[in-house]
């Protein structure tokens, strides 16, 4: 059973990238139909009139917290023979990136709720005040505190992927060329809450991700990939 889970290993990787790649996606789409521009009344009023579409996007970001921990196991799995230690180090970080995930949508469940309420009661400067507050407390850990993980994280089982192997070289590079990028702009927005201008470069995230997912199931891993 052993040798057919190892056998397996990349389908189960590409599958995985697959997953979390895809609910992100849908989460991220929904999110962003509702929290766009306007102030706090009109977010509101949005999010209280469509709470389908919250509830959908909490969902989909509870998935792709699931896909995250698979995903990174099954990374350490496949990896810690390069480096054992930093391959730890990596899933410790997607682990904690799920636990920021996690109150950012604990966040964003509370500002439905003072929404709904709000639109009840004339948008009264209280709960006006108190929306904002949930608001910037969604957006400060989506933005930053999730992104400071996932980037940190990817950055170093991308390296150990790129050391392995197993995908071809020039996928192996753009990756991790995109996590290192996305991790300094991190560093910069937490640091300096300031966009820099390579905050684009995240939307290659999904690129990548959707590519390796396809990659490894269709191909598995590169022949001749070195294991240690």
């Amino acid at each position: 059973m052993h040798s057919d889970f190892d056998k397996n290993m990349p389908r189960f990787l590409g599958a995985a990238f697959l997953l979390q790649a895809s609910a992100s996606l849908i989460s991220g789409l929904t999110r962003d139909s509702l929290i766009g521009k306007g102030d706090i009344t009109d977010i509101m009023t949005k999010m209280s009139d469509n709470t389908w579409l919250v509830r959908l996007s909490i969902m989909s970001e509870m998935i792709t917290s699931i896909g995250v921990i698979i995903l990174g196991v099954l990374l350490y799995l496949t990896l810690k023979k390069q480096d054992i230690k930093i391959a730890l180090i990596a899933l410790g970080l997607y682990l904690m990136e799920v636990v920021a995930l996690v109150i950012s949508q604990i966040a964003l469940f509370a500002l439905l709720h003072i929404s709904q309420e709000s639109v009840k009661t004339g948008h009264p400067e209280n709960l006006q005040t108190l929306g904002t507050l949930f608001l910037e407390i969604q957006e400060f850990t989506f933005m930053s505190v999730v992104m400071f993980f996932f980037t940190f994280g990817a950055t170093l089982f991308y390296y150990l992927f790129y050391k392995s192997g197993y995908l071809p070289q020039r996928l192996a590079l753009f990756g991790l060329v995109i996590a290192l990028l996305s991790l300094i702009n991190t560093i910069i927005l937490l640091t300096t809450n300031i966009l820099s201008p390579i905050f684009f470069v995240l939307i290659l995230h999904l690129p990548f991700e959707l590519g390796t997912g396809l990659w490894l199931l269709a191909k598995g891993f590169k022949d001749g990939s070195e294991k240690k």
